[in-house]
């Protein structure tokens, strides 16, 4: 199979492809010249010039929306406890002192890992939430957008589609307490926070079409109410996440100072739409939570780390009934896993419903429900033209191994529920990002040369 688009046109057949309509068999996708779709047809035979995709079923991929990259190479070690009772906010000490051994190359080297780790489990994009930006004690790097640009790097080496979120991140807590410690290599000013998202704007410019730029107030508790406002004001058009509502003990202190719950303050005091994405929500009323599905906004769930982190059940039934939007990321990165996410996202549901095939607002298949919403999402969340295989739309598509145990007898929407609930990752055979193949044969072309530029960075570290 070739690899890459190299600005020709391709044409891929498959016997069987999810297309908006449903399932269609004998596909033929076009791709044009900047590595968007520019047509597909079914029940067609193939063509000599077709890229034939033999025993392989055909699947728009994923967009992770939320990940942190650099908290990969932390992967099993805080899983210590260190306290009576261990939490998230003892987790994050921990993170802030691995901090201190990160310099921008490294960050490069665990990044690249990363996005090739996501592109060989289906993603063909990400939303990296950025916000480690300065050297340790809180120094500028002489150029100040340094670190993003080093995960521009890492996006570019692995083909992977990026939306890159630099984080605006201005105080320790509320009323105003002041950086600490690892906190200070996130620390911007609002002049200089704007420096960066300017700045790293002139290195997209030399990025693929497909990179875009968005931007990040990390919480309510970094970032204060005027300055929440004067950011969202000053870039009306950016994409925007914002940490939310993740931990109990966050939702109280909010409530005490705002005398609000967090998802309520935000929604009653800044014009949230659909180009926001609320990371986590764990904790909404069924009020927060209507209202929040009225807005048009997306919430970022990542289960893994959620749960990782003892963060709470997030209330999908609730969302799905006010017809609300969600997608998936993989945040701390502690495991990469698309179908992990999506298994644990119902299975949690399960758990505390007590039923079976929660995620879903009709009759049929949890597995496609489960994708279709998770692709819808997504791309909205990372402001990018995706998620389903039709004209105009990048193309960024994956296929899986039609012939492995898992999937045999399977028919239609029985391939996604055997996938997600019975398979694993390694069904994913090649993955396109904006029409780059990065991954063949299930695994990504540049897997060795990442892989031991990791290995050299992890062990730099340890020693």
């Amino acid at each position: 199979m070739s690899i890459q688009n190299n600005g020709k046109r391709m044409k891929f057949f498959a016997e069987l492809a999810l297309i908006p309509e449903g399932w269609a068999k004998n596909v033929r996708v076009t791709l044009d010249q900047t590595g968007r779709i520019g047509n597909v047809e079914s029940g067609v035979e193939p063509n000599p010039d077709d890229q034939n995709l033999r025993k392989r079923i055909l699947l728009p991929a994923m967009s992770n929306l939320h990940s942190h990259s650099f908290q990969r190479a932390m992967s099993g070690l805080t899983e210590k406890r260190l306290e009576k009772r261990d939490s998230f906010w003892s987790w994050r000490e921990l993170m802030y002192s691995f901090l201190e051994r990160l310099t921008p190359e490294r960050m490069e080297a665990i990044s690249a890992l990363v996005f090739m780790e996501m592109l060989e489990c289906g993603y063909a994009s990400v939303g990296e939430f950025h916000y480690v930006h300065h050297q340790s004690g809180g120094q500028h790097y002489e150029n100040i957008a340094e670190t993003s640009c080093r995960i521009i790097n890492a996006a570019q080496k692995t083909g992977i589609g990026l939306t890159h979120l630099p984080v605006f991140y201005m105080q320790g807590g509320l009323n105003g307490k002041k950086l600490a410690e690892g906190q200070l290599r996130f620390g911007n000013e609002l002049e200089q926070y704007l420096r960066i998202l300017d700045q790293t704007q002139d290195s997209l410019r030399n990025a693929p079409k497909d990179y875009f730029l968005g931007m990040a107030p990390h919480s309510l508790r970094a970032v204060s109410p005027e300055f929440l406002k004067e950011i969202v004001e000053a870039r009306s058009s950016d994409t925007v996440h914002i940490h939310i509502a993740e931990q109990l003990k966050e939702v109280e202190e909010i409530q005490t100072h705002f005398d609000a719950r967090p998802v309520e303050w935000l929604l009653n005091n800044i014009a949230v739409d659909s180009r926001w994405c609320l990371i986590h929500a764990t904790h909404m009323t069924q009020e927060e939570t209507q209202n929040l599905a009225k807005s048009g906004a997306v919430v970022g769930l990542c289960p893994i780390t959620e749960a990782n982190l003892g963060d709470g059940v997030f209330d999908g039934t609730e969302l799905l009934l006010s017809g609300g939007k969600y997608g998936i990321g993989s945040d701390s990165n502690v495991r990469i896993s698309l179908t992990e996410e999506l298994r644990l996202l119902e299975y949690s549901q399960r758990l505390v419903r007590k039923e079976r095939n929660v995620m879903t607002s009709k009759i049929g298949s949890v597995g496609r429900a489960l994708y279709d919403d998770s692709l819808t999402g997504g791309a909205q969340a990372l402001a990018r033209k995706s998620g389903s295989i039709v004209p105009g739309n990048w193309a960024d598509l994956l296929t899986l191994d039609a012939e492995a145990l898992t999937l045999n007898g399977c028919t239609e929407d029985e391939i996604l529920d055997r996938w997600i609930f019975s398979g694993d990752d390694s069904l994913v055979r090649e993955v396109w990002s904006a029409g780059r193949q990065m991954v063949a044969d299930g695994q990504h072309i540049r897997h060795e040369e990442i892989e031991l530029k990791y290995r050299s960075v992890i062990q730099e570290i340890r020693q």
